[in-house]
């Protein structure tokens, strides 16, 4: 708690000083600037000297009065940084629709709301959680796995099968213990409906994770919580199209739009399991259960095997990548059923695991 008062008071100190410094530069007669570093997760020329970070800035982005849609940006802003203002000294949490909805006529659409809030992040060099800015948890967690979050228990332990909600406040979270082996994230709640169905927990002794899609801020925080205290092996499983390797990634290397914060989000020990293009030879997925590769697909493959921790970090992933495309085909994790109902659970998932067949 004191923690947390403190860290609001600090705050709140930097937008005093931010907001009195752009006063006196008017009070002077001089046009105020605001200068907003860039952040970047990966670059795009894997060919070149590359220095992308994940604790440092890549240059400045310089906002003057000069240029029109430089105070439209200002001005929107401002009037976020007041609110923020506002929810730090009465320490009240909302939502960035809630913000959105306080001035819509303003703010024209939410992701003017978005790029506001992740520049104040940088300009105060903080969290967005840190500004009582949260997020709706959409991930789900069950397994061996019981901690505290605020005056509430979770006791997955009790009953592996079970879903739990992830928590919105992920910095309440306290008191985690856990005889789990590992830690599973799926991409998709059918897949997580499927393994609770066959008591895959039970049988396995783990945690499984999904973010029901593109991981939300509060089920990528967890997951690195878990990593930071738990120590255990994190794997990844992911339909076998762009858009879960995409996902993979996210995980392991954190999104572009909030790399500022990818130190604090980002699980640099997630391995990818499955399912591989690969995977359709050793585990005999036969041809109808594959999908061509869409114009859009191709497109969006082609564009990130030029992302600069493929070559760098993870070179295998992008071997993967490019057999993908090599094949122009797709398919989903719900294929390996085709043998039989329990074949994800009780073959595929633990014949890779103990075979080491993760990269």
């Amino acid at each position: 708690m004191e923690g947390n008062l403190s860290r609001r008071a600090a705050l709140l100190t930097k937008i005093r000083d931010f907001t009195r410094s752009l006063v006196m530069d008017l009070s002077s007669g001089q046009s105020p600037t605001i200068s907003i570093d860039k952040f970047t997760n990966y670059c795009t020329n894997p060919n070149a000297d590359c220095c992308c970070r994940y604790d440092l800035s890549n240059g400045q982005e310089v906002m003057t009065m000069e240029t029109e849609c430089n105070v439209r940006r200002i001005v929107v802003l401002l009037r976020v940084l007041l609110i923020v203002q506002r929810l730090l000294q009465e320490n009240r949490n909302v939502s960035k629709r809630d913000i959105y909805y306080m001035h819509p006529s303003l703010f024209s659409e939410q992701s003017v709301v978005d790029r506001a809030i992740n520049d104040i992040c940088i300009l105060l060099q903080c969290s967005r959680h840190n500004l009582n800015v949260v997020s709706v948890s959409n991930g789900l967690v069950m397994g061996w796995l019981r901690f505290r979050e605020a005056e509430r228990r979770f006791d997955c332990i009790s009953s592996p099968s079970i879903a739990h909600p992830i928590p919105v406040q992920v910095e309440d979270v306290k008191d985690i213990v856990s005889v789990a082996k590992y830690v599973l994230v799926v991409e998709k709640e059918s897949v997580f409906q499927r393994l609770a169905n066959d008591q895959f927990c039970n049988a396995n002794r783990c945690i499984v994770i999904t973010g029901r899609g593109y991981p939300d801020i509060p089920t990528r925080r967890f997951l690195r919580l878990l990593m930071e205290n738990l120590h255990l092996p994190i794997y990844g499983l992911v339909d076998c199209d762009p858009y879960g390797f995409d996902i993979m990634t996210t995980y392991r290397f954190g999104s572009m739009k909030m790399a500022y914060d990818a130190k604090f989000l980002r699980v640099p020990e997630i391995h990818w399991l499955g399912v591989f293009p690969s995977d359709l030879e050793r585990y005999g997925i036969p041809d109808r259960c594959l999908l061509p590769l869409t114009t859009k697909d191709r497109r969006r493959t082609k564009t990130m095997l030029y992302r600069c921790y493929l070559h760098r970090e993870v070179p295998n992933w992008r071997l993967e990548l490019e057999l993908m495309l090599q094949r122009g085909a797709k398919f989903e994790i719900e294929a390996l059923c085709t043998h039989s109902f329990s074949f994800l659970s009780e073959q595929y998932i633990p014949h890779k695991i103990e075979g080491g067949l993760y990269i």
